[in-house]
């Protein structure tokens, strides 16, 4: 495929997906997105902040991140404008570790549920539409991902779930930063393909996974997007 063939398909499903976005936020009830502040969630995060640039912007301020990713996430918010709010665990990383040890290492499950899962699932029980940068490509274990679906909190709460990128490729990702001249996460440039924690995120092991470099390949996901049971 040429290179003028793949920007015109990448422009077809970007116009999809905004003209989605634009449905959906028209009759949403109290919107908001989250953001690792990945290539995919600054993508959405473009198309959102065209349709309501005051959209409340999550992002899991875990205490694990890459300096680096902190670095853009501040830099992105001051030259974008975002409405961001850091989404806090209860614990700072020196109380987890002195009450627990070091449960990345030692049990990253419950690291996920105290520093990611548990403080979003809270903060999101403020919101009635939920929206993320999520794809199927990106695992097996989100190969059934579906661009709107009902998701249900802890509580019992059910919240809208958008995911506007569901059927997009890496490369329509890309290709729809550079269209954009949409600076992303410096990290790329060495080789991660996959971004999270800084002790729990390594170059991937398979070239064909992009989330291989996640949890030393123990587990796919942190369970922020598994259904509650």
């Amino acid at each position: 495929m040429s290179t003028s063939s793949i920007e015109q398909e990448v422009e077809g499903r970007a116009a999809e997906a905004q003209q989605f976005l634009r449905e959906q936020l028209a009759e949403a009830e109290n919107p908001c997105v989250t953001s690792s502040f990945q290539a995919e969630d600054i993508v959405v995060l473009h198309m959102v902040r065209q349709i309501l640039p005051e959209l409340p912007v999550l992002f899991l301020e875990t205490g694990y991140h890459f300096p680096e990713t902190l670095e853009y996430r501040d830099r992105m918010a001051s030259e974008w404008g975002l409405n961001l709010i850091n989404v806090l665990p209860e614990l700072t990383v020196a109380e987890q570790e002195s009450q627990f040890g070091i449960l990345n290492q030692t049990a990253p499950d419950r690291c996920c549920a105290l520093r990611k899962v548990g403080p979003l699932f809270g903060a999101l029980a403020g919101y009635g539409t939920w929206i993320t940068g999520l794809r199927r490509q990106q695992s097996k274990s989100r190969a059934e991902l579906q661009t709107a679906e009902d998701f249900t909190l802890p509580g019992g709460q059910k919240i809208v779930k958008l995911n506007p990128l569901t059927e997009w490729t890496t490369r329509d990702v890309w290709y729809y930063a550079q269209a954009h001249e949409i600076p992303l996460l410096p990290l790329y440039d060495r080789g991660y393909t996959s971004i999270g924690c800084a002790p729990c995120t390594s170059l991937p092991s398979d070239p064909n996974d992009p989330r291989s470099g996640r949890w030393g390949g123990h587990k796919l996901e942190c369970g922020i997007h598994i259904q509650a049971s």
